[in-house]
């Protein structure tokens, strides 16, 4: 089945191209979230006039993203957890741990754009990576310190 992307896919393309998927990814996954719509005549003529605005309004989002990830590398967010013997972690830090203490910090993170690579189970300097937009990522490092 042809789509058209209303909103940017991981592993599928960005906003406004025209892809093949399987009907039934289409009909249970991509259609009712609004992610898509079907390719029909009518929908191409539509995407094809507005492709001009959607790269000035990709531009846009790619700077805006861009200065936010400078903003990122220079942050640094303390997490304070509760250890126990060795200085091991009760549990570990999440992505929705970290998403919440830059948003009390003012940045607007989701936790799903948040990647880390090994569970933070100890104390110490983690680096994180922020997904902002396809090509733009910034580190964080993360400080996860004792709880008193």
């Amino acid at each position: 089945m042809l789509v058209i992307l209303r909103e940017n896919v991981e592993n599928l393309g960005r906003i406004g191209d025209v892809v093949k998927v399987s009907d039934g990814y289409a009909r249970n996954f991509l259609l009712p979230r609004k992610l898509v719509a079907t390719a029909d005549e009518a929908n191409v003529a539509e995407i094809e006039h507005q492709k001009k605005l959607l790269e000035k309004r990709r531009q846009a989002q790619k700077a805006t993203a861009t200065e936010a990830a400078k903003k990122l590398a220079d942050f640094s967010c303390t997490i304070r957890r509760k250890v126990g013997e060795q200085d091991k972690l009760f549990g570990s830090v999440a992505a929705s741990d970290i998403a919440q203490a830059l948003k009390t910090a003012g940045f607007h993170v989701e936790k799903r754009w948040i990647h880390i690579e090994h569970p933070i189970k100890t104390l110490g300097v983690h680096p994180v990576t922020v997904k902002l937009e396809p090509e733009v990522s910034a580190t964080v490092k993360v400080w996860v310190v004792k709880e008193e």
